[in-house]
């Protein structure tokens, strides 16, 4: 029987119990649940937390990626680059605009995207640069930047688990062009269902998501582009407002949390997440890595103790991208063997952290 979950939304929400009531009632009561006051109110309240001028909720964060490079004008024939080591909703938003996915190899140290490898990527078809912020650690925006800008390429953060991380003091989601995130429960500012939302500072970008999201339509019936039914509801923008207001201090909790991780297993034999200078990440996930990381995964798990692996298979390698199997991408293969996520939530306790430090203590 589990110990220690890897997270428990329960003990989090239970924390805010009487506030998220307080919202469903209000949503409740109201009688109107999509595009309301709701949602127009978390927008404003998100765009200002992210410094950005605009916030557009949609339904989940593979629709908001989707819809921007759809903004853009991404689509066959385009190519866009993408980190070869992450979530393979990157890759899908890409492809569902029908351009095609070019994958670069992280830095094996910040295991985000690598911008001394984004140059040779490069192709005349090359239109856009996601960095991903992966595991809540800020990816190097200024030499992404600088390379985009060189190339004239567009720069969409896909910001999905960095919500509140800064990079050199600027908040994810407001460095590049525009950004996508993701609110699924598990986030750090996570919904109590699904949903995402788009951030940027172009006015045209946010007026052409907002019809995107909703049947390509601006005023009600009449349809100028051919969009999509993809909106943040009323009940979990209200829902979002609670969270929103706690998830600096939320954040500060999970930044605790991984200090102590840190500090306690110093002498271990496991290989330990390094922060650059310029990033404040928020701790979306804590990994470590190991050769031996699957007996590792059964040892904690026999102890009572949850992991979970961010992720077993790279996209390279999934079969819905076997045209990609060939591609030699060794690094993106070898996270895939080694990385662990150990459990790291709002509301977990020092002594549960000591638990999951003794027993990768006493693995051998």
């Amino acid at each position: 029987m589990t110990t220690i979950p890897f997270v428990s939304l329960a003990r989090q929400n239970e924390s805010i119990r009487d506030r998220l009531d307080d919202a469903y009632r209000r949503v409740m009561e109201s009688g109107w649940f999509i595009l309301g006051a709701e949602l127009e109110a978390f927008e404003d309240e998100f765009a200002q937390h992210s410094e950005v001028k605009y916030c557009i909720g949609v339904g989940n964060g593979l629709d908001a990626l989707h819809f921007l490079l759809l903004a853009y004008g991404i689509g066959p024939g385009d190519e866009v680059i993408v980190p070869s080591n992450t979530f393979i909703a990157t890759w899908l938003a890409v492809s569902q605009c029908g351009a095609t996915p070019i994958p670069v190899e992280p830095d094996i140290n910040s295991y985000n995207i690598d911008p001394s490898l984004i140059e040779d990527a490069i192709t005349p078809r090359t239109r856009c640069i996601i960095p991903v912020h992966l595991y809540g650690q800020p990816a190097d925006m200024d030499s992404i930047k600088k390379i985009a800008a060189k190339h004239n390429l567009i720069v969409i953060e896909d910001a999905a688990q960095s919500q509140g991380a800064q990079y050199k003091g600027k908040r994810t989601g407001s460095l590049g062009h525009a950004a996508a995130t993701s609110f699924y429960p598990g986030k750090n500012l996570g919904a109590l269902g699904d949903g995402g939302a788009i951030l940027t500072n172009d006015e045209s970008i946010a007026k052409m998501v907002r019809q995107y999201r909703n049947y390509g339509s601006s005023i009600k019936y009449h349809h100028e582009i051919k969009g999509f039914n993809s909106r943040l509801d009323e009940m979990q923008a209200a829902f979002l407002r609670v969270k929103l207001s706690v998830l600096d201090e939320w954040n500060n909790e999970r930044k605790r949390l991984a200090e102590s991780y840190s500090d306690l297993l110093q002498n271990s034999d496991v290989l330990l997440p390094l922060t650059p200078s310029y990033a404040d990440p928020v701790w979306h996930l804590y990994v470590i890595r190991s050769r031996d990381r699957d007996d590792l995964q059964k040892h904690l798990k026999n102890k009572g103790i949850d992991t979970v692996i961010h992720y077993p298979i790279p996209p390279h390698k999934q079969l819905c991208y076997q045209d990609f199997a060939r591609r030699e991408l060794p690094i993106a293969s070898l996270l895939a063997n080694e990385v662990l996520s150990l459990p790291i939530f709002y509301s977990m306790n020092n002594n549960e952290i000591k638990m999951v430090v003794d027993a990768i203590k006493e693995f051998k």
